[in-house]
């Protein structure tokens, strides 16, 4: 296999990682699977007690777990088109972050889902889902749709390694035995001749023409489950296209976030340069006003319209006694904020987007909170003489235990395919004059 001197110089920045686990690592490896044994023993205890152990009640019988599942499921969604258009439109500057964007993708698509399946009462019974589906059911549609879209991601993922498993087939990593002839397995084949790099590139122009569809329609099957209740807030016709900006919005807030990590872990300032930062704030920025346009379109035609029904959400939303501090978060930190350092010059470096896109990535996941929890609490018919208890909803620790457990492992798999695969390809950089043989 040839490859370019620009990507033997990323393979030798990438090579220590891939060779070696470092004592810092270990550390962190081990962290991560002691919080995933925490979440273990938190969802023992759901199994074995019940959704008492959480805060879920006879009101809000979603709580944080679809919470996560909403933010989480629209990351992937986010990942995907990010990494579709990149790929379809050969954008060279682009090419560094596809890999970031379609790891993300799969990362999120794996985590997303356990979040739902908390949510189901009796797991003996999860594979009814499967044998005695109810196409009438959002809900149906929501689970073959998500599986669809997982295998989608795992081909778009693969065939875009296919090439550097090649690489590092042929190359003098530092490896074992068994992990060369994984790679060896992995590359199937493939010695770069142009009848395979035709097949190849043809084979990820139809996954990346296909997820970006899927994408889209998988993201409006989640807000319709919504938009098709009759629930202050939820029952709107704007649900479809407001989820989808949501998703790519936030999405695009984590891939700079993931970017500017790997860009100082692995010393890549030189292939993730500033231009990237500034290419994914101008695209966040187009996408915070679209999001700030959906946020004001949904507050303001819920207050106009002066249902009492809807008021009384718009006033738990807006009162500072109840959700309202929440509220002026998610659109301070999630909407103007980001405007504001993208449009500043001054601002607009890759260290204060980092900083902007964690705030704002927050602020999204509150948003979601805001759109769940609330309208559960503004029943149409209240309950009568029942416990606070039961009205009012608190996170317990079993659903942060399991949360952060959720989040331990997004990073676990994040940090396993590090061990494996460079997070910038390798093989097929822009072109250079000087072209190096690895040894074979």
């Amino acid at each position: 296999m040839k490859i370019t001197n620009t990507g033997s110089e990323i393979l030798r920045n990438f090579s220590p990682q891939m060779e070696h686990t470092s004592m810092g690592e270990k550390i962190w490896i081990t962290i991560l699977l002691l919080t995933l044994g925490v979440a273990g023993y938190a969802f023992y205890l759901q199994v074995a007690y019940g959704h008492g152990v959480t805060g879920m009640r006879d009101y809000v019988v979603w709580g944080i777990f679809i919470v996560n599942f909403m933010f989480l499921i629209g990351l992937s969604y986010a990942g995907a088109i990010i990494a579709g258009f990149l790929h379809l439109f050969k954008a060279e500057w682009g090419k560094p972050l596809i890999r970031l964007a379609q790891l993300m993708t799969l990362a999120s698509v794996i985590v997303g889902p356990i979040f739902i399946l908390l949510c189901v009462g009796r797991f003996d019974r999860l594979y009814h889902l499967f044998i005695y589906p109810r196409l009438q059911s959002p809900l149906t549609w929501d689970v073959i749709a998500v599986m669809t879209f997982l295998v989608g991601s795992f081909l778009f993922l693969y065939l875009g390694l296919i090439r550097d498993f090649a690489v590092y087939r042929d190359s003098n990593l530092n490896i074992p035995k068994w992990k060369h002839n994984l790679y060896r397995w992995l590359a199937l084949g493939y010695n770069g001749l142009e009848s395979q790099k035709k097949l190849l590139l043809s084979s990820q122009n139809l996954m990346a023409f296909l997820l970006i569809p899927i994408s889209i329609m998988v993201a409006s099957i989640l807000s319709w489950i919504f938009g098709m209740t009759l629930r202050p807030g939820w029952h709107s016709t704007i649900f479809g296209p407001y989820f989808v900006l949501g998703a790519i919005y936030s999405g695009t807030g984590l891939l700079i976030i993931i970017a500017w990590y790997t860009r100082r872990m692995y010393k890549l300032e030189k292939y993730i340069t500033p231009q990237h930062f500034d290419y994914l704030g101008y695209i966040m920025l187009v996408l915070a006003a679209g999001y700030g346009y959906f946020t004001f379109s949904e507050y303001f035609t819920s207050w106009y319209g002066s249902e009492k029904w809807d008021g009384e959400l718009i006033n738990k939303l807006f009162s500072m006694d109840e959700y309202g501090w929440m509220t002026l978060f998610t659109n301070v930190a999630g909407v103007i904020l980001p405007i504001i350092f993208v449009a500043v010059p001054k601002l607009r470096k890759p260290n204060s987007l980092f900083f902007v896109s964690a705030i704002m990535v927050f602020a999204m996941w509150v948003k979601r909170y805001l759109i769940v929890v609330p309208t559960l609490l503004t029943p149409l018919i209240p309950m009568q003489d029942t416990r606070q208890e039961y009205i009012h909803y608190s996170i317990t620790w079993v659903e942060w235990a399991l949360t952060f457990g959720g989040v331990a492992l997004f990073f676990l798999i994040f940090t396993i395919a590090g061990k494996f695969v460079t997070f910038i390809e390798v093989a097929e950089l822009p072109q250079e004059e000087n072209v190096k043989t690895q040894n074979q």
